[in-house]
């Protein structure tokens, strides 16, 4: 099993990969539709919404949370 160099996912069936391409290392959420992933600017923006949604936080804090959960993953150890 793989995780997600994006967002942390476990990555098992060929559903949870772009395009089902399993040489991926980042998951169907953190691509956008042609299997490209997402940027940084995009997938904080993501996480943060799907934050706010599930743990009820305010924008805000949930682009805080974003950016330190994003801060600790492979994918964006350069980024910001």
């Amino acid at each position: 099993m793989k995780l997600c160099v994006a967002c942390g996912m476990p990555m098992e069936g060929d559903g949870d990969f772009p395009l089902g391409d399993r040489s991926k290392d980042y998951c169907v959420h953190c691509a956008r539709p042609d299997g490209s992933m997402q940027s940084y600017e995009e997938k904080a923006q993501s996480l943060a919404a799907f934050v706010a949604r599930s743990q009820g936080l305010d924008p805000g804090q949930a682009r805080k949370a974003a950016e330190a959960m994003m801060g600790r993953l492979p994918a964006w150890k350069a980024a910001r």
